[in-house]
């Protein structure tokens, strides 16, 4: 803070200031134990270790009556070595009124009761943050102490960004100089590729083809995007994420970008996302606009049970001291309430279980008082601390994907520490706190679609000979037939009952039907009356009606149903003239932290806007509300765009390969909305022969065989760990030791635990019929 060079000592020197502390500082101690000399040795140590103006001492007066005497000492020997004296407060919460909730989360802290903490707990009521005039007037007899705590706290203040970190410098390749490309130079490269890759080079005819068909030259777009992401220096994010990607697929993992960079057709070109936003006419600025604070988000779904791969490639590719994950913060719910207060209150593990069970059938913590009304049996005082604490912070854990990298290591920015899980570290932050701190996040998430999506190929690959390309799979009307059928059970997004309910109703024929079908069945539209209305439209039903002629470009695709956030920005665009990029402030003003005053600032320019675009005040007001009931529900086109690629991959593998889909599905659990044996059960629908688990010819998972009278030729057979009690890894001990020759040797070889199998799974292997080989005449 303000330590200098005349400090004696070394510690530290010249970034620091050393407070004496609360009652447990070594001066304080001293004093209360040993008196005024002992006081003084602290002190002089303290001294002559920080240097006397780097030192202070520290007053407070929690109302006890010893605080006067003990203060009154510690000034005169600050007086006499002329260190300086701070009045601040042992705060332990906000408010008064939190003290008996505050104490309580001492003992939980401390996994205690309340009274074998008491010694050290702050005594009396006082030990919450004061006003600075109560500070002044409890502290009126020592003149200038307040000011100086003031001036303290100032001192100490600062910008969480000035310990922004950058992202670790990107490894580019050397030039044709022999020196590293810079990583602006590098993307550009990497993207050119890209573009020639997926539509063709300048000049070329399959490039005009594409120009004529859309109406526009990606590689416009292309120069624009990148001009923007050189303009933010952004070019090292992008590779990061490129180079993540690359090595899924270098390790045949599948990924795929999505949400909001389904927009940027960089994205798309560098293998990032799937889906052509070029053709799509998404909006970049809804991904990334020049006035945007903070950098880009892109978020990268990954097969769940390969996840760890990704995870430890990154620790490895940029250090683990300069890579850490997010936190997550776990909040109190019922049951850890109930249970952590009754702990506080000294009450036996036996009741804290007995309570903490109740909560279960009670849902929500009635208001204290009405336990009899509830069958309760939980004591006033555990009731009134666990609703006290209910939905406050309780503890970390680690974010779903989230990490973040740095160019210097990881915990000179924040703290870090080592997580439950092996070779992970994780910050003790969350994503709001890194956020606020500049740090970057990229988010690795895990989706079990994509593994099952793996499995399945690598199936039809073994037991067909095909191998299938998910990201250019043909347009198939048979596949659009079932889909319009509700033919649904184990596709992706597109299976639950509701979205079974609707598509009959909505039947998609093309690509981006299904795009609006995942964006329509969802809690927004539905609450804002979306789903009629375009459904009827879409049949013919209703007329397709727009409130202003300039809303038609970017309300055609939806009938004139607003369901996409990138509509919210199209429409400022064609009817206010805004610019992208202050239709993307436009719709971040609109989201759920509103601004009064930034969303009036806003209306007066739309209103300006669509008045200069020959649109009347009364229909202006009407354009206006409806966007803001609008920015509630709106869901990201880009996050549809995403999805709505895996609904097709997952339809057309369903269709033309059902025993081999429904074996990836099996394989992958938990995967989707319906249980194994639903799954199973759809695929007999199909003509899928499905055969039951058997020790001889199982592998440990659901596996692929050969059979004429079945669907594709192929028949499903049950792995072992379809079997009640049988795990993962018990199944894969049992395919190892095969072949079996008869029960005895199941018993004796299927297991490496003592004893071998155990009885409960022998049973249990019987009752699943995975015998059958060994009956008589077999």
């Amino acid at each position: 803070l303000r330590g200098t060079s005349g400090a004696s000592g070394d510690v530290g020197r010249g970034d620091h200031l050393v407070l004496t502390g609360c009652r447990k500082g070594t001066v304080p101690a001293a004093l209360s134990a040993s008196g005024p000399a002992a006081a003084e040795r602290e002190l002089l140590r303290l001294v002559a270790t920080f240097g006397r103006e780097n030192v202070a001492v520290e007053l407070w007066d929690h109302g006890d009556p010893l605080d006067g005497a003990r203060n009154d000492a510690l000034v005169e020997l600050a007086l006499r070595h002329r260190c300086e004296v701070v009045a601040t407060n042992n705060v332990h919460y906000a408010t008064p009124q939190q003290r008996r909730l505050a104490t309580a989360l001492a003992a939980v802290r401390a996994r205690a009761s309340l009274d074998e903490i008491d010694g050290w707990l702050p005594g009396g009521g006082l030990a919450h943050l004061r006003s600075g005039a109560e500070q002044a007037a409890r502290f009126a007899r020592y003149p200038g102490v307040v000011t100086a705590a003031a001036r303290l706290g100032l001192e100490c203040a600062f910008d969480l960004r000035l310990v922004a970190p950058s992202l670790p410098p990107y490894p580019c390749p050397k030039g044709d100089d022999g020196r590293p490309l810079s990583e602006m130079v590098y993307l550009r490269r990497l993207v050119a590729d890209g573009a020639q890759r997926h539509y063709g080079a300048p000049g070329t005819e399959r490039l005009a083809r594409f120009c004529a068909m859309h109406g526009t030259d990606p590689y416009a777009q292309l120069d624009h995007e990148l001009d923007v992401i050189e303009q933010l220096g952004f070019a090292g994010y992008f590779l990061i994420v490129w180079d993540i990607v690359e090595f899924c697929r270098r390790s045949n993992i599948l990924c795929q970008g999505r949400g909001s960079a389904a927009n940027s057709v960089v994205c798309y070109v560098l293998g990032i996302t799937n889906a052509d936003p070029v053709a799509l006419r998404l909006l970049f600025e809804r991904f990334l606009s020049p006035e945007r604070d903070g950098p880009p988000d892109i978020d990268i779904d990954i097969e769940s049970n390969r996840r760890e791969e990704v995870i430890q490639y990154v620790y490895g590719r940029y250090d683990r001291n300069h890579a850490a994950q997010v936190a997550n913060v776990i909040t109190y719910r019922a049951k850890s309430s109930i249970r952590d207060m009754a702990r506080a209150l000294g009450y036996s593990p036996g009741q804290q279980d007995a309570w903490s069970k109740e909560a279960d059938r009670w849902g929500s913590l009635p208001e204290v008082g009405t336990q009899d009304d509830h069958d309760m049996t939980l004591p006033d005082t555990v009731l009134a601390l666990a609703r006290e604490v209910l939905n406050s912070p309780r503890h970390l854990g680690i974010h779903s994907g989230g990490m973040v990298l740095c160019d210097r290591p990881v915990n000179e920015v924040c703290p870090t520490e080592w997580a439950r899980m092996e070779n992970r570290s994780v910050l003790q932050w969350d994503k709001e706190d890194c956020a606020a701190a500049g740090l970057v996040k990229f988010d690795l998430l895990g989706l079990a679609m994509l593994g099952a999506i793996h499995e399945t190929i690598d199936l039809i690959a073994q037991h067909h000979g095909v191998e299938v390309d998910i990201a250019h799979l043909p347009q198939d009307d048979d596949v659009y037939d079932m889909i319009c059928a509700a033919d649904t059970i184990g596709v992706f997004q597109i299976e639950s009952r509701a979205q079974m309910a609707t598509l009959p109703r909505l039947r998609p024929r093309t690509f981006y039907d299904l795009v609006v079908e995942v964006a329509l069945i969802r809690p927004g539209p539905i609450q804002g009356g979306s789903v009629h209305p375009y459904i009827r439209r879409r049949n013919g039903d209703e007329p397709v009606t727009y409130l202003h002629p300039l809303l038609e470009k970017s309300l055609a695709k939806t009938l004139g149903i607003p369901l996409f956030q990138e509509q919210l920005m199209q429409m400022a665009i064609d009817v206010a003239g805004f610019t992208p990029a202050e239709a993307d402030q436009l719709r971040q003003a609109m989201g759920s932290k509103r601004s009064v005053e930034r969303m009036e600032r806003l209306r007066r320019r739309l209103h300006a806007g669509m008045a200069a675009n020959g649109v009347t005040p009364e229909v202006a007001e009407v354009i206006y509300s409806k966007l803001v009931a609008f920015a509630n529900y709106g869901f990201p086109e880009s996050h549809s765009v995403s999805f709505a690629h895996l609904v097709y991959v997952s339809a057309w593998l369903k269709y033309h390969y059902p025993a081999a889909f429904c074996a990836g599905l099996l394989r992958s659990q938990p995967v989707g909305f319906y249980s194994p044996h639903s799954l199973v059960q759809d695929a007999r629908r199909h003509g899928v022969v499905v055969r039951s688990p058997e020790v001889n010819a199982s592998s440990w998972q659901a596996n692929l065989e050969e059979c004429e009278t079945s669907t594709g030729g192929v028949a499903l057979r049950l792995g072992l760990n379809s079997v009640r009690h049988v795990g993962d890894e018990l199944a894969q001990e049992l395919d190892s030791a095969r072949p079996f020759a008869s029960i005895e040797d199941v018993a004796r070889r299927g297991s490496s635990a003592e004893g071998g199998v155990k009885r409960n799974v022998m049973e249990a292997l019987a009752t699943a019929g995975a015998f059958g080989c060994f009956s008589a005449g077999a």
